[in-house]
């Protein structure tokens, strides 16, 4: 039994175990043939680890740094090395049965930690409490020590206290389309494709929260709900 794996960006991917290529029941390894020609490394990494177990470390370097600054502002920095490595983990136990006519993977993993996250949602919830009580968001605490921009933190850390009590009044479902779009840019597919939802699903659920959101805060950054970009 492999024990649940919890590594952080800077320690490198998690250790992972051989790939069942032969054994008996196991799904046949992705073929070159199957990944199309217009395929990003993503699904060409993807396949050759069906072969190669130890390529699939190539995908961590790639996302982890980007996933693990979404899960930390989402459930705070204590939760977020546990939430990395179990995506990456399930991603990799599931990766015989990753469509490689997707290109990017991003959708996919997100996908997994929002299921993750889910599980996590009082921590959540206490990730948005301590945010409002110091209006520091985590990331920017986190990861950005020496800025010299002390207006913009200022102006952050002003607005940040409302930005988390109004993320903490939205639904898991709204919240979950939100800021997949704003903190993880994706796009209304790639939400659709990350979620398991229709389309029509990702921009009614994004229209509730832009409206729940604007009421709370009227001067929001337009970079969390963004009006132009529709990102699709």
């Amino acid at each position: 039994m492999i024990a649940p794996l919890r590594p952080s960006p800077a320690q490198g991917p998690p250790a992972l175990p051989d790939g069942p290529a032969g054994a008996p029941g196991a799904p046949a390894p992705a073929s070159p043939a199957s990944v199309p020609a217009s395929a990003s490394a993503d699904a060409a990494l993807i396949a050759r680890s069906t072969r190669e177990p130890e390529a699939f470390a190539g995908l961590y370097d790639r996302h982890a740094a980007g996933l693990h600054r979404y899960v930390t502002r989402r459930l705070g920095a204590d939760l977020a090395d546990d939430v990395v490595g179990e995506t990456f983990l399930i991603a990799f136990r599931r990766r015989e049965r990753y469509d490689m006519s997707r290109p990017e993977a991003r959708p996919w993993l997100y996908g997994i930690a929002a299921n993750l996250i889910s599980r996590h949602h009082r921590s959540e919830q206490r990730a948005y409490r301590a945010w409002a009580r110091t209006g520091a968001d985590p990331v920017a605490r986190s990861f950005t020590p020496d800025t010299d921009a002390v207006e913009g933190r200022v102006t952050a850390q002003a607005s940040g206290a409302a930005l988390a009590a109004a993320l903490r009044s939205l639904s898991q479902g709204d919240r979950h389309v939100l800021l997949l779009i704003a903190w993880a840019d994706l796009s209304y597919e790639e939400v659709a494709t990350a979620l398991g939802i229709p389309l029509g699903t990702v921009r009614s659920r994004l229209n509730r929260a832009r409206r729940k959101m604007r009421a709370a805060l009227p001067g929001i950054d337009p970079q969390l709900t963004p009006e132009g970009d529709d990102h699709g």
